[in-house]
């Protein structure tokens, strides 16, 4: 039995009866309508794949319209469901015109079995090709993002913390071992993630980027395993989950430490079985991927809370690297500038822009609790600002702190995300703990976090 959907929308009850039971033989659901009035309702609950259309609804009109109106509004609904029009005349300009309109083929009353089948089944190709096809681009578009992101690179510098990150990189990217990368918001984690990636094995393949903090519960399974088609309401298609886009690549998945204990669970079963099972299925599919994983928060004092799973932490923590702070690789900041800055020249049109001494000695003395992220804006603000061609140093205007450490001049919403970090930072990333302090229930912290990229 075919496993497809067809609607049969017909004014006549005894061609409605007979086409419903020709088809019942051949596909997996049949849904009769005897009018035309309950089709939105129809493809709003179901996951349409062939509609048998009646081209006239009403006995004293043959002229079509009714049904070209309707057509209009099924393709509306879904562009990618195959129409074949019912007709009770072989009147070739009306099946002429309704092809034009995006029709796939016609039958014409009465019927010869064998013919009608042919045409349906035939439909039902045209339409899988086009799902395929939809799925293909949108996996392409995912693909060219990630392609595009692809073009970021860790400028290292000199300094002697950063020269060992770089070290155990060169070490660790040959292997398939899972490495977890820690450091405070902004230090460079994806970047180390990406060079390790470029060195290893798998350079030819994708590496997909995952942020945890910004997937809610309820979406998990579905963004990293993927949908089987009709598994919950809009799953129209089958659709392939992060970790199997990343198959034969590399998965990174940023800020894990977000993830609740029930995810936890879920994500160490893939690691331990290298399979996933999409939701709404009973199917494994096998994957092969290298797992980076990177996070600001002490998981070890989670795991010491109970809200991060230990054996979890060992899975994901086979090489540890810790990427410092800006603060630490003061050595480096010469370099990343001189590196924005000629980035940033380019892309506003103001080649040749300089960094006078007295502007790099203000940048190297500043203590950077935004990191290499925040030495990014804050030269991109600079040139954007300059009106000449050496940058000084009150072209920098950096946030002054007011008492008790909290940047003053704040918008509201700098404060609620200054106050949510130093809570986090202050309960040791305990998102429990944390948003009892600012009663708050978890989930709304962890849509805060998200939205402030905590």
């Amino acid at each position: 039995m075919t496993d497809a959907t067809i609607l049969v929308i017909d004014a006549d009850e005894s061609v409605l009866s007979s086409l419903g039971s020709i088809m019942r033989r051949e596909f997996r659901k049949v849904i009769t309508l005897q009018g035309p009035e309950r089709i939105n309702e129809t493809f709003r609950k179901n996951e349409i794949d062939i509609v048998l259309l009646d081209m006239n609804f009403r006995s004293a009109i043959h002229n079509g319209n009714e049904g070209f109106y309707w057509m209009k509004e099924i393709f509306r609904l879904d562009r990618n469901v195959s129409v074949v029009i019912v007709t009770a005349t072989g009147d070739a300009s009306l099946a002429a015109r309704a092809i034009k309109e995006g029709a796939i083929d016609y039958i014409v009353r009465p019927w010869e079995e064998s013919k009608l089948l042919a045409t349906v089944n035939a439909a039902w190709q045209l339409r899988r090709s086009r799902i395929e096809t939809l799925s293909l681009k949108n996996d392409n578009r995912a693909l060219r993002r990630e392609i595009n992101r692809a073009g970021d690179v860790i400028i290292s510098g000199a300094s002697p913390t950063m020269i060992n990150v770089m070290n155990i990189v060169k070490k660790v990217a040959p292997t398939d071992a899972n490495v977890l990368i820690t450091g405070e918001n902004g230090t460079g984690k994806e970047l180390v993630a990406r060079e390790i990636h470029r060195l290893s094995a798998r350079s030819e393949e994708l590496m997909l980027t995952v942020d945890m903090g910004s997937i809610t519960e309820t979406l998990f399974e579905s963004e990293l395993f993927g949908h089987a088609k009709g598994a919950f309401t809009d799953a129209r298609d089958e659709r392939k989950g992060k970790i199997e886009q990343a198959d034969r690549g590399t998965l990174f998945l940023d800020e894990i430490g977000n993830l609740s204990l029930q995810a936890q669970a879920k994500l160490l079963s893939v690691l331990q079985n290298r399979t996933i099972v999409k939701v709404g299925s009973n199917r494994p599919v096998e994957v092969d991927i290298r797992l980076i994983c990177a996070t600001n928060r002490n998981l070890q004092q989670m795991v010491q809370d109970g809200s991060f799973r230990e054996d979890l932490l060992y899975r994901i923590n086979t090489i540890l690297i810790e990427v410092p702070p800006l603060r630490d690789r003061v050595d480096d900041i010469p370099v990343l500038a001189g590196h924005f800055l000629r980035i940033d020249s380019r892309r506003y049109g103001k080649e040749g822009l300089k960094l006078s001494t007295h502007a790099l000695e203000k940048l190297s003395n500043y203590s950077w609790p935004g990191n290499v992220r925040e030495l990014q804006h804050i030269i991109e603000k600079a040139v954007i600002m300059s009106e000449s061609s050496v940058l000084k140093p009150s072209d920098f205007v950096f946030s002054t702190l007011a008492r008790g450490g909290m940047p003053a001049d704040m918008t509201l919403e700098e404060l609620e995300k200054y106050h949510i970090g130093n809570t986090l930072k202050r309960c040791s990333g305990n998102i429990s703990i944390a948003a009892a302090k600012l009663g708050v229930t978890r989930q709304t912290l962890y849509n805060k976090m998200s939205r402030y990229n905590l």
